[in-house]
């Protein structure tokens, strides 16, 4: 027996008592003559009797390839879950009455599965009582935030053989499970989406599709039997060990070139619904007391509507700081802000709402709806056709350095101030007692604080300052640019946001001098321009704190923060050397 439809007649058959050709061919998705073959094939080799019974052989056969036991990964924080996941993991999420994680349990005790690993990350201590109630083993993943599943799937290394590898954040009508397995397979519906990259073939098999193709919606669940199982926890270790798989799915583990290493097989009857987003959950149950969420109801309340009105909620790009989501209420498109991790620790909401009333008349900020100067969630109206500066294109840059210095020159005022060497200690004051990553912080931190005495003898005319005018926060669209996320605005010397555009931008020296060309067109004195070298280093360190804060946190950023540290270290050196040449005067 080695055709894929002859296991799939025989597993159906020791699960039904009876059935019809018809049934057959609607519940495995083929034609009825692909049926009548694989019928007489299973005949003929003595494995089903013709009125549908399994032969002896048959029931030994499946006795040989019974499941053993089912890996559900559960560490991830379904950020695209907003505004539910702030107070719940992805599995802990109810539909009609029951837990996402439960059922897949349940569901899986009732094909005499009960040898199950909980991958979790993400409000673990959610799970804990799973233990006792159903005797899982919970295994931890604590890298969920800076990657991938595949980093969690490696937890489960040794227990891939005969095993369901299942997601939690999906709701499975019908029970998809078995006690016996004949194949290897991933589990595929047939509607077509761009967010696959894979598409199933006439001979079963799951193939990479064009970037820009839409490829078979990947459900997620799979089976691996011993030989492909030991396989993939080979592969896997292999790959955990090598950082440019930190941002893949574990799927990743099973191509070989284009091609899965094992067979797909498809949900025909689309019992199997994905759980991923908000609406998600809405669709699949109106009443699921997740939908009660406080945002939505404040939201609702802004704009005079119901809770069921504010529709179209789709999760936006993580930013560093918040989270965010952009809904329509009333036909129109705003967007959500929800403060993020440890956020409360290093921005003052109140500061930031006086902010936002200095600058309400100045049109250079997005337009505001809501703001809240207790927790920090703020509403605005969404821009249409907008995108973000283009830190490599030297007009759109030009274009926001002309915006930037037109609201340095309106020399608004707040009645705070940002302090860079007094946030870059609060910031590593946040660590602790706890000593950084850096081997050299303390020499380099040093070196930093010496830039003080030349920053506090240069001439300088406060006034309202953003300090995180980074490219991403330059909007630029048919109305014109907007400068937005205001949370670290208070009162410093304009200049400092040239530096920090710079920083963010990770611009090497060519484009650093570029840059203040275009800030200042009639020219700069290398005094001003030394100034700027100085706050580049000040705040390289000041945001590599913050990092380290949100490292301990459980949030990587990459090589933006190692990037932060060399501006310290770097521009620190580059004031030096133009310190010990030139004696501090202007050319």
């Amino acid at each position: 027996m080695n055709a894929k439809i002859d296991y799939d007649i025989l597993q159906y058959a020791s699960e039904h008592d009876g059935f019809t050709q018809r049934e057959l061919a609607d519940t495995l998705g083929c034609a009825l003559g692909s049926v009548n073959q694989g019928l007489r094939r299973l005949w003929e080799q003595e494995l089903l009797h013709k009125d549908g019974r399994l032969t002896e052989q048959a029931k030994e056969l499946l006795a040989g390839h019974s499941v053993k036991r089912a890996v559900i990964l559960a560490a991830g924080s379904g950020m695209r879950m907003l505004p539910i996941n702030r107070e719940q993991s992805k599995g802990m999420l109810q539909v009609r009455g029951e837990t996402l994680v439960e059922r897949l349990i349940r569901q899986l005790h009732e094909a005499d599965i009960h040898e199950i690993y909980v991958i979790v990350g993400f409000m673990k201590e959610q799970y804990e009582y799973l233990i006792d109630k159903y005797q899982v083993e919970l295994l931890v993943n604590r890298e969920y935030e800076g990657k991938n599943n595949l980093h969690s799937l490696v937890k489960a290394a040794g227990h891939l053989q005969e095993t369901y590898i299942v997601p939690c954040d999906i709701w499975c009508e019908t029970n998809p499970f078995h006690k016996s397995e004949l194949y290897s397979w991933y589990l595929v519906q047939t509607e077509r989406t761009t967010r696959s990259d894979v598409t199933l073939n006439r001979k079963g098999e799951l193939v990479r599709v064009d970037v820009a193709s839409e490829g078979n919606r990947m459900v997620g669940i799979a089976y691996l039997n011993r030989e492909d199982g030991a396989e993939t926890a080979e592969i896997l270790q292999s790959m955990a060990k090598d950082p440019k798989y930190d941002n893949c799915f574990w799927e990743e583990s099973l191509y070989k070139k284009n091609k899965m290493r094992i067979l797909g097989r498809v949900d025909y009857r689309k019992s199997i619904y994905e759980i991923n987003t908000y609406e998600q959950l809405r669709q699949l149950d109106s009443n699921s007391i997740h939908l009660e969420s406080d945002v939505i109801r404040l939201i609702a309340d802004t704009f005079g509507v119901k809770t069921e009105e504010v529709s179209e909620i789709t999760v936006l790009k993580t930013g560093m700081t918040n989270r965010s989501f952009l809904f329509t209420s009333k036909g129109k498109k705003y967007i959500m802000r929800i403060p993020g991790e440890g956020t409360d620790q290093m921005v003052n909401r109140k500061q930031e709402y006086q902010v936002y009333q200095a600058i309400r008349d100045a049109h250079i900020c997005d337009d505001i709806c809501y703001i809240n100067p207790e927790n920090g969630y703020k509403i605005t109206e969404f821009l249409e056709h907008a995108r973000t500066c283009d830190s490599e294109n030297p007009d759109e840059v030009a274009a926001c350095m002309r915006v930037l210095r037109e609201f340095h020159e309106k020399k608004l005022r707040v009645d705070h101030s940002f302090d860079l060497f007094e946030q870059l200690l609060f910031y590593e004051s946040l660590w602790e007692g706890e000593p950084s990553v850096y081997r050299d912080y303390e020499e380099t931190k040093a070196n930093v604080m010496s830039l003080k005495a030349y920053i506090d003898s240069q001439k300088k005319e406060y006034c309202l300052t953003h300090i995180d005018a980074n490219p991403d926060n330059f909007l630029i669209s048919e109305q014109g640019i907007r400068l937005i996320d205001w949370e670290y605005a208070g009162m410093q010397d304009p200049h400092v946001d040239i530096a920090m555009f710079a920083i963010y931008s990770l611009y090497d020296r060519e484009w650093v001098e570029k840059l203040i060309d275009l800030y200042f067109p009639e020219g700069c004195s290398l005094s001003v321009r030394k100034k700027i070298y100085c706050y580049m280093a000040v705040g390289g360190l000041l945001w590599s704190n913050w990092c380290e804060y949100k490292r301990r946190l459980g949030i990587e950023f990459g090589e933006y923060s190692l990037r932060q540290y060399r501006y310290a270290k770097e521009y620190y050196r580059i004031f030096r050397e133009l310190e010990n040449e030139g004696g501090g005067k202007d050319a």
